[in-house]
């Protein structure tokens, strides 16, 4: 996975979802979302494999920005704006 994001971002939120499998973590970050306002960025942690493609694919019926994915050795980072 790449980051589509060349700057550090700061989350308003960090939302962690280790040891979740799917499909908790994207369903854990739309419930995070929910409660956060517009423009604020939640950072999501998970380590289920699964996690950047099903955000991927759930962001494409939802109105929110995926600013950053990023898979270190264990975690998966990913950054959202909420809109």
């Amino acid at each position: 996975m790449e980051s589509l994001a060349k700057i550090p971002i700061q989350p308003d939120r960090i939302l962690d979802c280790y040891g979740m499998l799917c499909p908790m973590p994207v369903r854990k970050t739309a419930e995070t979302l929910h409660e956060m306002r517009f423009g604020q960025i939640l950072q999501v942690i998970a380590t289920d494999e699964w996690f950047g493609p099903d955000l991927e694919a759930w962001l494409r019926h939802h109105p929110h920005d995926l600013l950053s994915l990023e898979q270190t050795r264990e975690e998966i980072h990913a950054y959202v704006r909420k809109c």
